[in-house]
C-alpha cells in the first residue's frame, strides 16, 4: 500500500490525488513549491473523478507512485520538508504528537485547531489555493491524514535521509 489511499466521492483531483492528498504533499514540499508554481505545475492539471469522503479524506485503495519515489518530488525535497514540518510542531508545543508519528508506536491524533496553530496563516492560505478546499475541510482532512503519512515516511522510527527516501518503492 502506498502513502496515500485513493477512494471514491466528490472533489477536485489533480494527477489522480484527492485535495487532501495534495495538501499533505504540499505541506511536505511547501518551501520548494510555494515559489515554483505550486502543486499543479508538478502534478499536471488533469482532473480525475474525485474519490473522497464527504470530509475530503481518501476513502480506499491506490498509491502516490513516482512522485514520492524519486519522481517529481524526490527524497531531498521531501526529507527537508519533513524535517521543517516536524520542527514547526516542536516549536508550537506539539512535539509529542509529531514524535508519535515518527516513532514505531501508535500515532497520537492532532486536532484541526492545533494543526492550524502549527502551520500558520501563510501555509494554510497557500494550501487552500492549491487544493481548492475551504479552511475547515482542509484542516480536518490534514489532521486525519498527516499522522498516517508521516508514520509511513518514517517506518524505522526516525526521519529518513534523502537517500533512504529516494530509494522508497513507488
Amino acid at each position: 500500500m502506498g502513502l496515500f489511499n485513493l477512494g471514491g466521492g466528490g472533489g477536485r483531483h489533480v494527477g489522480g490525488m484527492s485535495p487532501i492528498q495534495m495538501g499533505v504533499l504540499g505541506l511536505l514540499a511547501y518551501k520548494a513549491l510555494k515559489d515554483k508554481g505550486g502543486l499543479g505545475s508538478i502534478l499536471g492539471s488533469g482532473q480525475a473523478p474525485a474519490n473522497t469522503s464527504a470530509s475530503g479524506t481518501p476513502a480506499s485503495g491506490g498509491t502516490l507512485g513516482g512522485i514520492l519515489g524519486g519522481g517529481a518530488l524526490g527524497g531531498g525535497v521531501l526529507g527537508n520538508g519533513l524535517k521543517d514540518l516536524l520542527d514547526r510542531f516542536r516549536q508550537n508545543g506539539h512535539e509529542d504528537k509529531a514524535q508519535s508519528w515518527v516513532s514505531t508506536g501508535s500515532n497520537k491524533p492532532i486536532a484541526p485547531h492545533e494543526l492550524e496553530q502549527t502551520l500558520g496563516e501563510e501555509r494554510i492560505q497557500w494550501l487552500m489555493g492549491q487544493t481548492g478546499l475551504p479552511r475547515e475541510q482542509l484542516l480536518a482532512g490534514l489532521s486525519n491524514e498527516l499522522p498516517h503519512t508521516i508514520d509511513q515516511l518514517t517506518p524505522d522510527g526516525h526521519v529518513p535521509s534523502e537517500e533512504e527516501l529516494s530509494r522508497r518503492p513507488s
